[in-house]
């Protein structure tokens, strides 16, 4: 582990062999529970947006947390990026590979106007798929995504270096090396 945000990193819980052997979950659910860490985080990833960053977008669950929070200190509205089934009325989707399954991401036509530019938002970066899936559905809907922050890393997986492949800057408060 990298030595930047120590005080956050020790605030994540790791869970080996979790949701499979082999894979050590990092749970940053702990982290949340830490008023004062929580704070830390989102200042801290508020530090580092964009200043002519429109609107936030959160990826379902946990981006959520993080998008609502950093949306509020910016002062900017946020889009949330849905499972399957829990929205109503016309949407687009796409479709998406976690490293351990697939996935779908969905959201509301017209929530954004053609070449707002949107900051991309969840809680880890793993192999990029959610993440690469949030841009693709963000760009479908007439977005821009120039900018994408995680609280963690996993920099051995490659999905930073993915998006950055896709000309997206990258920002990670916390980097676990070796997941």
């Amino acid at each position: 582990m990298m030595t930047k945000n120590a005080d956050l990193a020790v605030l994540i819980r790791n869970i080996p062999d979790y949701p499979k052997p082999g894979i050590m979950f990092r749970d940053v659910s702990s982290l949340l529970l830490n008023a004062d860490g929580y704070r830390m985080t989102i200042d801290r990833l508020a530090a580092l947006v964009d200043p002519d960053t429109e609107l936030v977008a959160g990826i379902e669950a946990r981006g959520f947390i993080v998008a609502s929070a950093l949306a509020y200190v910016l002062g900017l509205g946020q889009l949330m990026l849905r499972k399957p089934g829990k929205l109503p009325g016309e949407k687009i989707g796409t479709d998406y590979t976690l490293e351990y399954g697939t996935d779908r991401i969905e959201m509301h036509i017209g929530q954004l106007k053609v070449g707002q530019k949107v900051l991309l938002v969840d809680d880890l970066i793993a192999t990029g798929g959610t993440a690469l899936a949030g841009v693709d559905l963000i760009r479908q809907g007439g977005g821009n995504v120039e900018q994408a922050l995680f609280i963690v890393d996993l920099p051995d997986l490659g999905g930073a270096n993915k998006l950055r492949a896709q000309n997206i800057r990258v920002g990670a408060l916390i980097d676990f090396d070796g997941d």
